[in-house]
Formats: structure tokens, sequence, C-alpha cells
């Protein structure tokens, strides 16, 4: 498997599959190309024999210094369990840590288990919040109304315990 970092070039091939790789759900709206023109640095590709099986796409937060943010991740559902993703998250990590950033944010819906679960795994830890649901804190209408997110946090001096 070799990592890289996206290109714009690579958009057209993710969004022709993302919905797909999420079981059909509407998913595209929430990856513009503009991810891919302005966070190169930070995002990128996991391919095998030049054949896309997984994503991330993340950012420096320009309003936190100390701060990244991982906005969407994508893995091809026949890779799934083989360690594309933690492959795509430690890459991620290093390269923020060269930006001195000390912590990695992003958010998952609380009806999203499997993402929570991955999430709890790598080390992220959920924000308090006074909702939980399945013993989750989530934070009601964060994305507007009716649009729960659970907030996950990673502190990145952290990374040597990576459990997956």
């Amino acid at each position: 498997m070799k990592i890289r970092n996206v290109q714009p070039s690579d958009y057209q091939s993710i969004i022709c599959v993302v919905n797909e790789w999420w079981g059909g759900r509407q998913m595209r709206d929430m990856l513009p190309k503009l991810f891919f023109v302005h966070f190169c640095e930070t995002s990128f590709i996991a391919e095998i024999d030049q054949k896309i099986i997984g994503f991330l796409i993340g950012f420096l937060s320009q309003s936190h210094s100390e701060e990244a943010y991982i906005h969407f991740v994508g893995i091809h559902p026949d890779f799934r369990k083989q360690g594309v993703g933690s492959a795509l998250y430690q890459q991620f990590f290093q390269v923020v840590q060269r930006f001195d950033r000390i912590r990695v944010r992003c958010v998952t819906s609380p009806v999203n288990q499997d993402s929570i679960a991955y999430h709890l795994r790598l080390g992220f830890e959920a924000e308090p919040s006074h909702a939980e649901r399945n013993g989750v804190p989530f934070h009601p209408d964060y994305d507007g109304s009716g649009e729960d997110r659970v907030l996950f946090i990673k502190q990145l001096s952290e990374i040597n315990r990576l459990v997956i």
C-alpha cells in the first residue's frame, strides 16, 4: 500500500465512489473539490497498484494554532479492517506534528457506531455534553437543526499509545 498526498486530479475518482462507499448515503455534498485544491499537504490517498482504496481529508486549523482537523475519511469497503484507515490517520498525525499541532479534532454522527468505536480505539475522546446516546456524549443540533454530532479530540502526545 502506498500513501501519498491528494491532488486536485483525484477529486473525480473519489467523488464518484463516495456515496457507494457509504452504503448509498448521500455524502458527496460534504466533500467539495476545494479540499483537494487547498489542503493537499494534509490530505492523503491510500493506493494499491494505483487503485484508490482510501482517503483522508484534513487541514490545519486557522483559528486554533495548536489544532488540526480531520474532515472526511473514506475506505473502500473491500479494504476495511486491514489497516488502511490507521495508516492514513498516522500519516496525518505525523504531518500535522511538523506544524506544531498537538491536538486533532473530528466529528461524526451519533448514529455511526462504527465510526465512534473506531475513533475511540484510535485514542480519540468524545467531548463531554449534557446529551448521551449509547453512553457516548453528543452535541445536539451541532451542524444545524437535527444534525447532532459526537465531537472527538485526540492529544498527539498520546500517539505512541495508539491501539488498533
